[in-house]
């Protein structure tokens, strides 16, 4: 199994998916062993806490710059021997040295179907606004390898959601999130995970 850390930022409703499937047993070469927070304060410590996974914070506003913030990351990431990441709701920036170091073995969920409504500036609800206010009729969610780029590294699995008539930011988020992301990220991780397996990645192993 391959030692894999969740970085999270708020209430950890993707981190409580990752921690289901594996609880179900679906994700059998992805182990669940760390979860890190940018925020003291995010309600995803707590089920972090619930379900046994260790836990740190490492606060951004902590740091001068995103280089130094990546830097402590990186080394706590490495401490606890970690193989793959998967940010789930994590809304620091991370370096391009950050990307380098852990190159194909970072995943990020967003809540569209990329290429569209992506890159710098859409995160949360803002994907959703921006969705509506274009009219369109499928949206969705989409789990891509993290580079330099916000938004601009491979994609490995995207799923479509329709939109409704009468839909609001708020509807259409958790609908996107029922529907695609809770779906797609244990995937995504497990798939990740296999082919790290057999890559022959024989470190950063339970």
């Amino acid at each position: 199994m391959i030692k894999t850390a969740v970085l999270v930022s708020g209430g950890g409703t993707n981190l409580q998916a990752l921690i289901d499937a594996s609880a179900a047993g679906e994700m059998p070469h992805a182990a669940l062993s760390l979860v890190v927070s940018s925020r003291a304060d995010a309600f995803a410590l707590e089920r972090a806490k619930r379900a046994s996974i260790p836990a740190a914070v490492v606060a951004r506003k902590e740091y001068a710059s995103a280089e130094e913030y990546s830097d402590a990351m990186l080394a706590l990431l490495r401490e606890n021997g970690i193989g793959l990441i998967v940010l789930a709701g994590f809304l620091s920036i991370l370096s391009p040295a950050f990307c380098k170091a852990y190159e194909g073995r970072i995943l990020n969920i967003h809540p569209s179907l990329i290429p569209s409504f992506c890159g710098r500036g859409f995160y949360g609800l803002r994907v959703h606004e921006a969705a509506l206010e274009r009219g369109v009729k499928l949206t969705g969610a989409t789990v891509h390898f993290v580079n330099e780029i916000p938004d601009g590294g491979e994609i490995l699995l995207q799923k479509a959601v329709a939109v409704h008539e009468g839909d609001t930011p708020e509807t259409l988020q958790r609908r996107v999130m029922e529907e695609a992301e809770w779906v797609l990220l244990p995937q995504a991780a497990e798939l990740a995970a296999r082919r790290l397996e057999e890559a022959g990645t024989t470190e950063r192993k339970v």
